[in-house]
């Protein structure tokens, strides 16, 4: 009785296993990468969220500290342009990671099984 559960088990574990191992490179490429996107673009909505980039935009021609004199304006104006080019950068920062990400998880598989196979000869 023992050994005849023991064999049933093993048998249903390894076949689980060769499903899992065979179903891994569906779900990397499918459902893997569905979720991974849409974290990323969480991440991204976030960031431009933090930095609030369309919100000094949209205030760029606004004097700052309600100061309407035009060395007031002339000043928000010069200092809002170098934020918003700063926050930009940082913006873009985080698309080129995210690009990266993304590459590196499609990538990912390849370079693995090269270094099995590299590890093997």
């Amino acid at each position: 009785m023992t050994n005849n559960n023991l064999v049933f088990y093993s048998t249903k574990i390894l076949i689980e296993l060769i499903n899992d191992i065979l179903y891994f490179p569906v779900w990397w490429y499918s459902r893997g990468i569905k979720n991974l996107l849409k974290f990323l673009a969480k991440v991204l909505f976030n960031e431009q969220k933090s930095l609030a980039l369309l919100v000094w935009l949209k205030n760029i021609f606004q004097p700052m500290y309600g100061q309407y004199d035009w060395q007031g304006r002339i000043i928000s104006f010069f200092i809002r342009l170098i934020q918003i080019i700063v926050r930009s950068f940082v913006m873009l920062f985080g698309f080129i990671l995210v690009g990266l990400i993304i590459c590196f998880w499609l990538l990912l598989p390849f370079l693995i099984i090269n270094e099995i196979i590299f590890q093997l000869t």
